[in-house]
């Protein structure tokens, strides 16, 4: 039936009659549903592709022993978060909603036509999104089942949840709280679980130094920054997916404005980030210019729809400041071992970006004379989502490590979990020292 109706808007179109108003409206219609299909699965491949930079960025931020393990665990995660988000957290999150808190039909999208299918494609590459993010900072001590099983409830449950709530015509958008692309309900998400996460889990063995009262952090250096900037590169080349595919359309010609802003949000968070430590450490740090671009980039992502490119950079250059003193506060005061920076990168400077929409927003930002109204909303939002993800995330991590044990042994952890989790090296004929 389709096959017989494109047929007969091609003959229309290469016959030289005038096309009745109907016809012409038919072929308009197909024509923006092709564009709009187009753009939706290009960028959904866009945003899958940043699995591969967030399984670089952390390999080359933690040791060699352990790049087996995070491969595992970043495919893993997309692999059973889309079939758990095929099944379940779709409907949690965009099925009829219960009281504006969650979804409760279209479980295993049966009968779903081509546009539901599109919209199930997008979507499953953010959930993943956020779920990869706690790998970061529970990595190298982590045991694979367990990541297992936190993943599934993660993309099945939390994520699926809080998005509802934002993306679902839930509570939060009924208010009209604003996160475009997602600073909250993908950024803050995974990096609230994150710090959960990694706080139940401890730190890594040797990481911190009891010297009487005082507790010191010791750095332990990742092992391939070439190979953590290039994670960085393919994770800005894949944003462009995640926020200009956020219009839901390749009609819309605000893809250019997203696009721009989008780029100068994260040159910004870069520059920020590398003359803040150049002036604090006296030297250009690699890894926090690193993050920068990418605390740029979680910044700008809640607001690049509706930000001027002045507003996006000083977004991006507020994020990139702002990522430095969270990573220090969180590492040597809280004493929370992250080895990439994903709670700052994801949680913090997402928070910032989604308070920026109250802030810079040209229609109802405060400082476009929209008053505090906005502000407020989005004040409302992280802190509800906050709360969720916190307190879901301490009850799911702390059952998992009272009943299947979260984190290896001491032995395995010294080993490398490549040898002690999957039998087998990253990089066999090298020598690997598995000291501190």
């Amino acid at each position: 039936m389709k096959t017989q109706r494109i047929g007969t808007i091609s003959a229309l179109l290469m016959t030289p009659v005038m096309l009745q108003a109907g016809d012409l409206n038919e072929v308009m219609l197909l024509h923006q549903q092709s564009i709009d299909m187009i753009w939706l699965i290009l960028a959904a491949v866009l945003v899958f592709f940043m699995q591969a930079g967030f399984a670089m960025v952390e390999i080359g931020l933690t040791r060699a022993k352990n790049s087996g393990n995070i491969i595992m665990k970043n495919l893993m995660d997309f692999s059973a978060g889309a079939l758990i988000y095929w099944a379940f957290g779709w409907a949690v999150m965009y099925g009829s909603s219960a009281f504006g808190l969650f979804g409760t039909s279209q479980f295993f999208i049966t009968h779903a036509d081509a546009g539901l299918l599109r919209d199930w494609m997008f979507q499953v590459v953010f959930a993943a999104t956020a779920a990869t993010i706690v790998s970061g900072a529970m990595a190298e001590r982590t045991r694979f089942s367990s990541y297992l099983v936190y993943t599934l409830f993660i993309t099945g449950i939390l994520y699926p949840v809080s998005g509802h709530w934002i993306w679902g015509d839930g509570w939060l958008s009924s208010l009209g709280f604003h996160d475009f692309a997602g600073s909250t309900v993908v950024h803050s998400s995974g990096g609230w679980a994150a710090m959960i996460g990694a706080a139940v889990l401890g730190p890594r063995i040797g990481k911190y130094v009891r010297q009487g009262k005082r507790i010191s952090a010791k750095a332990i250096q990742g092992h391939n920054l070439p190979l953590a900037s290039a994670g960085v590169f393919f994770l800005w080349f894949g944003w462009y997916g995640f926020n200009g595919g956020s219009t839901l359309s390749g009609t819309d010609l605000s893809i250019a404005h997203i696009a721009v802003t989008t780029t100068l949000g994260a040159s910004a968070g870069a520059i920020g980030a590398v003359v803040t430590t150049w002036i604090r450490f006296t030297k250009p740090d690699v890894s926090m210019t690193l993050n920068g671009s990418l605390a740029g980039l979680v910044g700008i992502t809640a607001s690049c729809d509706v930000v001027s490119p002045i507003g996006s950079v000083l977004i991006g250059v507020i994020a990139g400041i702002l990522v430095v003193f969270s990573v220090e506060f969180f590492d040597k005061v809280l004493h929370i071992d992250d080895p990439v920076g994903a709670i700052s990168v994801h949680g913090i400077c997402g928070v910032w970006g989604t308070l920026a929409v109250g802030l810079f927003d040209t229609n109802n930002g405060l400082f476009y004379g929209g008053g505090i109204s906005q502000l407020s909303i989005q004040a409302i939002g992280i802190c509800a989502v906050f709360l969720w993800i916190c307190t879901a995330s301490a009850i799911l991590f702390l059952v998992i490590r009272k009943t299947i044990g979260l984190r290896v042994s001491e032995r395995d952890e010294m080993m490398g979990l490549d040898i002690s989790e999957h039998g087998t090296e990253s990089y066999s004929g090298f020598q690997i020292f598995t000291n501190m």
